[in-house]
């Protein structure tokens, strides 16, 4: 593992194949949360955390239990269970140990477990074939490509809302045409060599 595969691994993570605009996994709450900044940041923390911690403990699960025993077709349904189980904990230690984080996040954690992006990413380490550090590095750097996208979104949006747009246009429409075209210029990445 060299840094030059660590490097491509962020970049192609964060914009060559970014969840949201190339996977198309996490676009419920990429246009649920995207109206404003703050809720944006707050849930682009809260997927952070959690998809790195979750990348780390399903590869580990996968790599140590699931393909010695000969259950790796049992890896989505483990899958879940762990990203649930593991939102729950994650939900009651910040809640312990610092309850102003906790009232900060708000209902973003309990929404992180319906999070496609959550699975998608652990799946998509397993077929990368990554090993623990590799894992680690893409689980983080999805959840940066995500909270990109989401804050990108969030701001464009706060802008939008006191433009003059047309009737038919405004609310939910405006903002899927502003997210296709975040989604076209961050197709101009996919012609990158790394």
């Amino acid at each position: 593992m060299s840094i030059g595969s660590i490097f491509g691994i962020i970049i192609s993570s964060i914009f060559i194949n970014n969840i949201i605009f190339a996977k198309f996994l996490g676009c419920c709450p990429f246009m649920g949360v995207s109206k404003k900044i703050d809720a944006s940041l707050g849930m682009g923390m809260a997927v952070t955390f959690v998809i790195t911690i979750a990348s780390g403990v399903t590869w580990l699960v996968y790599w140590f239990i699931l393909e010695p025993m000969g259950l790796a077709y049992l890896q989505t349904i483990a899958f879940i269970l762990i990203i649930a189980s593991l939102v729950q904990f994650v939900e009651m230690a910040i809640q312990k140990t610092s309850p102003s984080l906790y009232k900060a996040l708000g209902v973003f954690l309990p929404l992180i477990t319906t999070n496609c992006a959550v699975l998608g990413v652990a799946i998509i380490n397993i077929q990368a074939n990554y090993n623990f550090i590799e894992t680690l590095i893409n689980g983080f750097s999805v959840a940066v490509g995500f909270s990109l996208a989401l804050i990108l979104l969030a701001g464009i949006r706060e802008r939008i809302e006191y433009s003059a747009i047309p009737k038919a246009f405004q609310g939910i429409p405006i903002a899927f045409l502003t997210a296709s075209l975040l989604a076209m210029a961050f197709m101009g990445f996919s012609g990158m060599k790394i």
